[in-house]
């Protein structure tokens, strides 16, 4: 997320505009996803890596299961 930020404020945006930009696009991003996804982007904001498993419906933490 830092790098992120960097990149917007490198394009001149103060602080709190750099913030204002990634609460919008988060917000956009998390009315697109399905509500039982929404949580990633969150977690993506704070820095976490997200838990990947719940995508398509859990198949892949299934898959990994498997091996």
């Amino acid at each position: 997320m830092n790098e992120l930020k960097e990149r917007l404020a490198a394009l001149g945006l103060s602080s709190e505009q750099v913030d204002q930009a990634v609460e919008t696009v988060a917000e956009f991003v998390k009315e697109k996803l399905p509500e039982q996804y929404q949580p990633m982007v969150d977690d993506m904001l704070d820095g976490k890596t997200p838990d990947i498993s719940k995508l398509a419906g859990g198949v892949l933490g299934k898959m990994k299961d498997m091996f």
